[in-house]
């Protein structure tokens, strides 16, 4: 289901992350997710969870190794700017704490 390139609007409401929180919780989504509704979207060719996906599996869904990238590290990623790569370094750090 996540792998189309289509809109997360079009997806059913139960599988869209902001919606699958309220519905069932924090701990029913993924970190793909989770990450997901950090950075808000995603990019022309990707959904804002194929991003996400993405960017876990370079650091081989490692959150320690994801909580240690820079802003440049993150940027690196198509649809990633500084703005959501401040956000996801903020909230892991937040987290961290």
């Amino acid at each position: 289901m996540y792998e189309e390139n289509f809109n997360i609007k079009s997806w059913a409401e139960e599988d869209r992350p902001r919606e699958k929180l309220i519905l069932k919780g924090r701990n029913a989504l993924s970190d793909a997710e989770l990450i997901a509704i950090l950075i808000g979207s995603g990019n022309r060719k990707e959904t804002a969870v194929q991003l996400s996906k993405k960017i876990l599996s370079s650091i081989n869904n490692d959150l320690n190794k994801l909580g240690k990238l820079t802003i440049s590290d993150l940027t690196k990623f198509n649809g990633i700017g500084k703005a959501k790569a401040i956000s996801i370094i903020a909230a892991l750090e937040l987290g961290r704490r």
